[in-house]
């Protein structure tokens, strides 16, 4: 098992265009990289995402969240204005994946492990020491 500690520091984040925010009150789990087919679909590469508990979440939307029902066991959410991809979301659990790339500040994070590499691109190497994991880890 990798390293899964977390920052306490908590944060805020933000779509592109503002209309969908969040704040983080408490931990974040260090950075995963996703690889998989559905995150490299949606984001054109991979998905680099901490996550938090949804306790300690607080999501401010003028509507715009959306959630697209990706799979039987999660859907993903992004702002139907300006397209940005946000969350993900696992069925049945109290954590929500939050897109590190939306994160307005920076909490100190650092990118913690490689997942779902069978599927990964062939366009590029994992070559940064980090733990890599043909699927989930």
């Amino acid at each position: 098992m990798s390293n899964r500690s977390s920052n306490p520091g908590g944060g805020t984040g933000s779509c592109l265009c503002g209309n969908v925010s969040y704040v983080v009150d408490g931990s974040m789990r260090q950075i995963v990289a996703c690889h998989c087919q559905q995150c490299r679909k949606q984001s054109g590469h991979f998905f680099a995402a901490t996550d938090a508990s949804d306790c300690d979440l607080t999501i401010k939307d003028d509507g715009s969240l959306k959630w697209y029902v990706a799979s039987e066991t999660a859907k993903r959410g992004f702002c139907s204005n300006c397209g940005s991809i946000l969350f993900w979301k696992a069925n049945g659990h109290n954590r929500t994946s939050i897109l590190a790339g939306s994160l307005d500040t920076h909490p100190g994070l650092k990118l913690d492990r490689h997942i779902f590499c069978d599927d990964k691109g062939d366009y590029y190497e994992l070559n940064d020491g980090l733990p890599v994991f043909g699927q989930a880890d």
